[in-house]
């Protein structure tokens, strides 16, 4: 009889929805005394789920966390950049205060920056504008680590080059959730490591050739994406990933339930 062992599991993010306003205004008044806003607001739905699941590593924040992002940047208007970039951080360490309570461990997924959308109206250097703007993902992103968040998630649409090399680290992962093979090669030059939906597996394996790859994270894995990862790793190198953009509660406890495989 087969034997069914456990894999580890991690979240990349979520992507909770609004609230009616009688829901965010309760919400409000039980945290009372802190910061409240749409923006916490989303970040304790991304991450409660999590913890109430057993997420092994969970994930609060997602892209909406893009909103507090622009709003803490000055030298922006109307999303373009009109002067030099600066970050004012309290309510961004306020956030990561916030997830650390709820867990200590938990990393942070961010938009990435071109997610954000702003048109540099200011530098007109696109090497200058590049380095301002990872500058200040720099300074958000060591502010909340110092406030105890262990690392961040940069969801990505595409794969950057210049944000990579000037972002990708340890303790910074990048993540797309639907690459093509051009941007996943560009995301293997600088990380070891990739999470990928299953849609995309074979890709990553075909390229096992080309570029180093130590660890995957299967995004909603199924049995055949996992069995088919088995074919290329060792179990200890494979974790099932999520990214939840639907109904979250239901969501992280399947992919707990469902993190296995047979030997």
């Amino acid at each position: 009889m087969a034997k069914r062992l456990k894999l580890a599991t991690r979240a990349f993010g979520a992507e909770p929805g609004l609230p009616d306003v009688a829901g965010l205004a309760e919400w409000i008044a039980e945290h009372r005394g802190r910061m409240a806003d749409i923006v916490t607001y989303r970040l304790d739905r991304s991450l409660a789920p999590q913890l109430d699941a057993g997420i092994m590593i969970p994930c609060a924040g997602g892209k909406f966390y893009a909103a507090r992002i622009r709003q803490c940047m000055s030298g922006i208007n109307d999303n373009k950049a009109v002067g030099e970039l600066y970050v004012d951080t309290p309510a961004i360490i306020e956030d990561a205060a916030g997830i650390v309570m709820q867990k200590k461990g938990a990393w942070c997924a961010i938009p990435a920056p071109h997610i954000l959308g702003i048109r540099d109206t200011y530098y007109d250097d696109k090497n200058e504008w590049s380095d301002a703007i990872c500058d200040a993902y720099r300074t958000i992103m060591r502010e909340m680590r110092d406030t105890g968040i262990t690392g961040h998630v940069l969801i990505a649409d595409r794969m950057d080059h210049a944000e990579l090399a000037s972002l990708a680290r340890q303790n910074v992962f990048f993540f797309a959730p639907a690459p093509d093979r051009e941007e996943l090669a560009a995301l293997m030059e600088y990380q070891h490591q990739v999470a990928i939906g299953k849609d995309q597996l074979q890709m990553v394996f075909d390229l096992m050739n080309e570029y180093t790859l130590q660890k995957i994270f299967i995004i909603s894995p199924d049995r055949e994406s996992i069995r088919l990862a088995l074919d290329y790793l060792d179990p200890d190198q494979i974790v099932t990933g999520g990214y939840c953009t639907e109904d979250c509660g239901k969501y992280w406890k399947t992919l707990v339930a469902d993190a296995f495989y047979e030997r």
